[in-house]
């Protein structure tokens, strides 16, 4: 079993809390936001329990994505995850302000427990794809110390990025729950951002990840079946 710096991942699991709540609870002025504490809880809960997952049935995975930067990683990818990153955590930190602090949005009870539904949605389609695919990477590279193959089954039987797909309804999901109008209205900035990510993606394993050409000819849509 490959070793997996326990210590390191419950320091990055205990971090990562402290500036989720950071960035909620700041703006907000206060602690006492039902909301707020409802998403920690749930995105916590899933969090946990898929590192507990992939620490006994996948260890590889889980050392992998405790790096966040990799030697080998597309120089494209780093600016790109950065942005992201920078921008996830901006559109975050603006929901406090707007449903809390100035009060800029009302949304009714009966979106807010939808919004909790839509991040129970994407938390299992996120667990779908780590169970089905072992080379789950959080940079864009190419795994070949790891053996990487392409993965046609489970959800990418349907679409060809279903971590990224998984993404669409938490960042509809999020905001609703928040009882954020502007979250709503800026959460498809960051989807646009992860489908660039999704193309320029798909240009690296098809360049280098042999077989990736004939999987995207038998899948033909990127997040959401049907549609693109």
């Amino acid at each position: 079993m490959m070793h997996v710096n326990s210590k390191l991942l419950v320091a990055q699991i205990a971090i990562l809390f402290l500036v989720l709540a950071l960035v909620l609870f700041l703006p907000a002025g206060t602690i006492a936001w039902r909301p707020a504490w409802i998403f920690l809880v749930l995105f916590f809960c899933f969090v946990i329990s898929v590192t507990l997952w992939l620490y006994k049935h996948n260890p590889g995975l889980l050392q992998e994505r405790m790096i966040v930067f990799k030697s080998d990683q597309e120089a494209w990818d780093k600016v790109l995850f950065t942005l992201t990153e920078g921008l996830f955590f901006a559109w975050l930190g603006l929901m406090p302000l707007d449903a809390v602090r100035f009060r800029w949005s009302q949304m009714p009870v009966w979106l807010q427990v939808i919004g909790a539904i839509l991040l129970l949605c994407s938390f299992y389609l996120f667990f779908l794809t780590f169970r089905e695919n072992p080379y789950l990477s959080s940079a864009v590279r190419i795994q070949t110390e790891r053996g990487q193959t392409v993965i046609s089954t489970g959800p990418y039987h349907y679409v060809r990025h279903p971590m990224y797909a998984a993404f669409i309804p938490f960042v509809l999901g999020t905001p609703l729950l928040l009882g954020s109008w502007y979250g709503v209205l800026l959460g498809p900035i960051l989807v646009v951002i992860v489908a660039i990510r999704a193309l320029l993606e798909e240009r690296l394993l098809r360049k280098k990840l042999k077989g990736y050409d004939i999987y995207m000819a038998q899948v033909k849509y990127r997040l959401i079946p049907y549609v693109w």
